[in-house]
């Protein structure tokens, strides 16, 4: 298909797990309604981002991952039901002290494609995930949907050419980022700006670095800290970039939304041909790449 409908869900969350996990189900099928043939969610749908703080009762929010797991099979239904690739962001718990931070991929006729782990892991104020998520093991991977090659990545990945280069050279045609990013209300009104320019620009730049489409997915609403400190004011402003890393698509900063975007496939090879990245790239000279630092 040389034309295709993505759909995102930007939305706040509650306490109640089900209850999050059933506004997600309705809104998937509603985008597919209207026309959607791949629908991404936010990370870490299911629950508020219990990342602010360590506790080891949020352990009891992870769940197996995997074609027999109930969440699975449920979206699994949900695709197939509706003809709609899915692309859905768990808490995933491997084994006993093992967990990740996952994405399950399902095509729109209701098969499994597999998952990917987050790779790249943050640990700051209210973000403190090193406590929750080992690192992915998985690499990075391309999933062939009915409707295209697509990649995903998650959240803090979003930071990393590597990651996105990566996904790219594997055959990704869009990569998406599901993620729950947003400002300390101490911070705000300092740095508020600055850090949201940087998150959409540097995400711009992997769609013109790898010739391909961005869609991030990012959650919104006021989500109070459990430790009664600060809290986090989720920014929303999904969006997608094009290849030329222009925005197509953008989201309030505080409405949830069922947000649609057709994309135009067929220009990525015209554009990868016109500025080729790909071509010109030094493979013989990036040995050095992973050093953590060049000394």
């Amino acid at each position: 298909m040389d034309k295709v409908n993505v759909g995102l869900i930007q939305m706040s969350c509650s306490d109640d797990l089900n209850e999050n996990f059933e506004k997600t189900i309705e809104k998937i099928k509603s985008l597919a309604k209207s026309g959607a043939n791949i629908v991404s969610t936010q990370e870490l749908f299911k629950s508020k981002y219990f990342c602010q703080v360590e506790d080891w009762d949020y352990f009891r929010l992870a769940e197996t991952v995997n074609e027999e797991s109930p969440t699975v099979k449920t979206l699994q239904k949900v695709a197939k039901d509706n003809n709609v690739v899915i692309i859905a962001s768990l808490f995933e718990k491997r084994s006993d002290g093992i967990y990740h931070n996952t994405a399950v991929v399902i095509d729109a006729d209701g098969r499994y494609l597999g998952k990917y782990r987050k790779m790249h892991i943050p640990d700051d104020p209210h973000f403190y995930e090193k406590f929750y998520f080992t690192p992915g093991d998985l690499g990075y991977k391309t999933f062939r949907t009915k409707y295209s090659d697509i990649g995903v990545l998650i959240c803090w990945d979003q930071w990393y050419p590597e990651a996105a280069r990566l996904t790219a050279l594997s055959g990704a045609k869009i990569i998406f980022y599901p993620t729950a990013i947003g400002w300390l209300p101490s911070e705000k009104d300092q740095f508020g700006k600055q850090q949201y320019n940087a998150w959409e620009t540097v995400q711009r730049g992997h769609a013109v670095a790898n010739g391909c489409y961005v869609v991030a997915v990012n959650r919104v609403g006021f989500e109070a800290s459990p430790d009664g400190k600060e809290g986090i004011e989720f920014w929303g402003q999904s969006f997608v970039s094009n290849p030329y890393g222009e925005l197509i698509l953008k989201g309030s900063t505080d409405i949830e939304e069922e947000l649609i975007c057709e994309i135009d496939l067929s220009i990525i090879d015209s554009v990868r041909t016109t500025w080729p990245f790909f071509r010109d790239r030094r493979i013989d000279s990036y040995h050095d790449i992973t050093k953590r630092f060049i000394d």
